[in-house]
């Protein structure tokens, strides 16, 4: 299995790669690092800046799937919406992770961690804490808590982390996100917001003379994915997918 649009409202891909160093943040090369994703994907034309020195590059958000890069301090990031397929997202991110020795002189050096994020939104109008915690459960030494008559839950968003190798140097993170609020709870009135689930791999510190970034983030990708297959979709996807549409 490798593509994911059935198991939920939204999917995307997101890549983060973190530096040491402070990025260059001259216009020549900021303008230039963006002229050259734009000419490798003539759709992105929309670029913009934010609060803080960071700079976006997207494509159109109409059609509801679009691809997006961004430059920060000490961040170069990007990402796929709903994309056409797993392995298409990933070629995404690593033509940006070819880019960035040459365009924005970040080294295998200069790597303080890179990371490849596979999410899941969920459109649910109710308690998002309540039916997750229907889903995966309460941890068993705070189920009493939530027994208590008259309780409802207010904040429930489990995460579990977890290495992939010896040196905990490869690492996972799997986490959901609720937007139910105390005052949604109180009053009974819930928007249609979209419950996260998201599936991270990450890899820390300073890479070798002889790795490059395309070709670890290639790696990440593969374990995320396996991951994902293997364990996310049956355990929580899903299951949560079953449980909002029986509400």
């Amino acid at each position: 299995m490798s593509e994911y649009g059935a198991f939920s409202d939204d999917y995307y891909l997101n890549m983060n790669l973190s530096t040491e160093m402070d990025l260059p943040t001259g216009r020549e090369s900021v303008l230039h690092y963006f002229e050259q994703m734009r000419r490798r994907f003539p759709k992105m034309v929309n670029f913009y800046s934010r609060d803080k020195g960071e700079y976006v590059l997207e494509e159109e958000k109409e059609a509801g799937s679009y691809r997006w890069t961004s430059l920060e301090p000490r961040r170069v990031n990007s990402g796929v919406i709903n994309p056409e397929s797993y392995d298409a997202a990933v070629d995404l991110h690593a033509e940006v992770l070819e880019r960035v020795p040459y365009d924005l002189s970040i080294t295998p050096l200069d790597c303080e961690s890179l990371s490849v994020m596979l999410g899941f939104d969920f459109a649910y109008s109710g308690n998002h804490n309540e039916i997750i915690a229907e889903v995966v459960g309460v941890p068993t030494g705070f189920q009493a808590f939530a027994d208590v008559p008259e309780a409802k839950l207010l904040s429930h968003e489990p995460a579990i982390q977890f290495s992939l190798d010896e040196d905990c140097k490869t690492q996972c993170r799997v986490s959901l996100e609720s937007r139910t609020n105390a005052f949604q709870v109180r009053t009974g009135e819930f928007g249609e917001e979209q419950i996260s689930v998201y599936l991270m791999v990450r890899r820390y510190d300073s890479m070798g003379p002889n790795e490059d970034y395309a070709k670890e983030f290639r790696r990440l990708a593969s374990l995320c994915r396996d991951l994902a297959d293997e364990h996310l979709v049956s355990a929580v996807l899903r299951p949560l997918q079953e449980a909002i549409s029986m509400r």
